[in-house]
């Protein structure tokens, strides 16, 4: 009998000695991998390093952007479900089910921690620090953050930062290297540039304790600051122009006509991208986005308008160019308006002009006068002259940029399947009727003008440079128009007489858009059907060192509003440069 006992616990013992073998076999071959990885997990932090980004500067050496110290809060993902997260809710002042949510979301790695607050202040640091052993796995973590030094007056030229989003990881592979709360350019040169603005980020390896607390350095690999960029735009005009357009819907975009620099562009209204940097709130990208002025909106270069009287200039330089005109040989006598058949088409001065020739007719924007020079040009011509002066084609400055129209008869029957009419020739000569332009287009065309018939591509940085295109204009009739354009602004019956300034004389071209008929605009008040007001121009008169275009959307009269917002504009850079040479002396 005491045999058989001994038996079955040697049994027994054996028994659970093959379970432990067995045991043991399974975690070390089966299951040896994950777990050693869990090992390492409890030991070890990986912690990504952003590059410091690559610094943007105007074209004088000024830094429009700034990377300012920023502290940030994060937890090891292993330490998620111990943390007390009623405690840090308090400190960091974040709603639980807030919390709750980062905590939770996964950041691809186990090794990488999970951002919980970005831009924490010194006293939220301090009590993170007290409260340390009710808080492990919790990392506090210095970057450096981007800071928009001019924000609104630059937004829509260096665009801003947020979080890596699905479509751009789909667009550059190389973004899944980075952790999701990285900031990477959304829009503008942010977004263009930023592979080369991004640099290379560092990674370092630590060792921690139970609380999360580092112990020691493994292996840290340091950043590489991104490439800084110098840019065309002189950021004394940028403020002055967003200073002059800031209480308007409108655009204005300055080029220096000798080369095709971009010196400034700005659309209004505009967006802080600061606020874009911490991430913004969805009530304020809502704001954004539903505005009816569209504040995300580069109007510079996507928004689209007929151009006015601003147009006449082409007309007027077709005319010379196919002999079908002399400057000074009165063409017609404008008694407020011609009749066509049925119709009639009015001139903007009721009363009329009287005789009119070329200089008159561009100084006093005569609509009488364009009537009959369309009407001896033809549509055709006149198609012909505004697309060889870049209208109607994207100008290659960037991919956002929309192309407009340039309307003539084969277009009109093949989009509005009706016939090209005597009407409509009218319409487009004074620069209405089907006609849709950009601010850049029509600031390229002013450019063109005044630096002798060289068509040139625009650009924005200042490395880059552009080959430009003698389009073989004669030299004299540009200088007609460029005349008489001195007469718009400085002479007493020009249209932008009241924008005469005693500081720089400069010449251009007003433009009056209806955006509505009389018949209906009787009929309703809203501002939104106020005329858009347009001035195209360049300074100073004898030696053009700018050429600019000036828009505000139903602001009315061109004369009235546009030219003293272009006065407003070079004036205000002029007494800017004066202040700071003063200074400097």
């Amino acid at each position: 009998m005491r045999n058989l006992k001994d038996k079955i616990f040697i049994f027994f013992i054996l028994l659970l000695f093959c379970i432990i073998v067995l045991r043991l076999f399974y975690l070390q071959i089966f299951n040896g991998e994950s777990y050693s990885k869990l090992s390492e997990q409890n030991r070890l932090r990986i912690i990504k390093i952003p590059a410091p980004r690559g610094i943007i500067y105007d074209r004088n050496g000024i830094p429009l952007v700034e990377n300012i110290p920023s502290f940030s809060v994060y937890l090891s993902p292993e330490y998620s479900e111990y943390i007390n997260l009623n405690i840090l809710s308090e400190i960091l002042n974040i709603s639980l089910e807030e919390l709750k949510q980062k905590v939770q979301k996964k950041t691809g790695s186990q090794f990488i921690p999970i951002r919980i607050k970005e831009d924490i202040s010194f006293k939220e640091i301090a009590m993170l620090e007290a409260r340390k052993s009710d808080l492990p796995g919790i990392i506090i973590d210095i970057q450096m953050k981007r800071h928009y030094i001019f924000d609104k007056a630059t937004a829509h030229i260096l665009g801003y930062l947020g979080n890596i989003t699905e479509t751009q990881i789909k667009n550059n592979p190389s973004l899944r290297d980075l952790p999701p709360y990285f900031k990477v350019g959304q829009s503008g040169l942010e977004s263009e540039y930023d592979d080369y603005l991004r640099g290379k980020p560092g990674e370092k390896v630590v060792e921690v304790d139970a609380l999360g607390r580092e112990l020691r350095l493994i292996r840290e690999n340091s950043p590489i600051k991104g490439n800084d960029i110098y840019l065309t735009i002189d950021v004394f005009l940028q403020e002055a122009a967003y200073k002059a357009l800031e209480n308007y819907n409108g655009a204005f975009v300055a080029i220096k006509p000798q080369t095709g620099e971009i010196l400034s562009m700005v659309s209004t209204p505009s967006f802080d991208p600061n606020m874009f940097v911490e991430g913004v709130s969805a009530k304020y990208w809502n704001d954004l986005i539903k505005n009816p002025h569209k504040p995300l909106l580069n109007k510079s270069i996507q928004g689209l308008y007929p151009p006015g009287s601003t147009f006449k200039i082409i007309p007027a330089l077709a005319a010379l160019e196919e002999g079908i005109i002399l400057p000074d040989k009165i063409l017609v006598n404008c008694v407020g308006g011609i009749n066509v058949g049925k119709w009639s088409f009015g001139c903007w001065r009721k009363e009329g002009h009287g005789n009119v020739n070329l200089r008159r007719a561009l100084a006093e924007s005569c609509d009488v006068y364009f009537y009959r020079l369309g009407e001896l040009l033809g549509i055709d011509r006149i198609s012909k002259y505004s697309k060889k002066l870049g209208l109607g084609q994207t100008t290659g400055f960037n991919s956002q940029e929309k192309e407009g129209l340039i309307p003539d008869e084969g277009w009109k029957i093949k989009t509005l399947k009706n016939s090209w009419y005597l009407g409509d020739t009218y319409n487009t000569s004074i620069g209405q009727g089907f006609l849709k332009v950009t601010p850049l287009q029509m600031a390229l065309v002013m450019a063109t003008f005044v630096n002798g018939g060289i068509k040139y591509k625009p650009y924005i940085l200042r490395e880059s440079k552009s080959e430009g295109i003698n389009l073989g204009f004669d030299s004299k009739n540009l200088e007609i128009i460029k005349d008489a354009l001195d007469a718009v602004v400085n002479e007493p019956d020009g249209t932008a007489v009241k924008a005469k300034s005693l500081l720089i004389r400069f010449g251009g071209k007003t433009g009056t858009v209806q955006v509505i008929s009389k018949a209906l605009k009787g009929k309703v008040s809203q501002k939104n059907i106020e005329h858009h007001a347009w001035f195209i121009g360049f300074a100073p008169v004898n030696n053009p060192e700018i050429a600019f275009a000036v828009i505000v959307e139903h602001g009315g009269s061109g004369g009235a509003v546009a030219a003293p917002v272009a006065k407003n504009i070079l004036e205000g850079y002029i007494l800017k440069k004066r202040q700071l040479h003063v200074e400097n002396r």
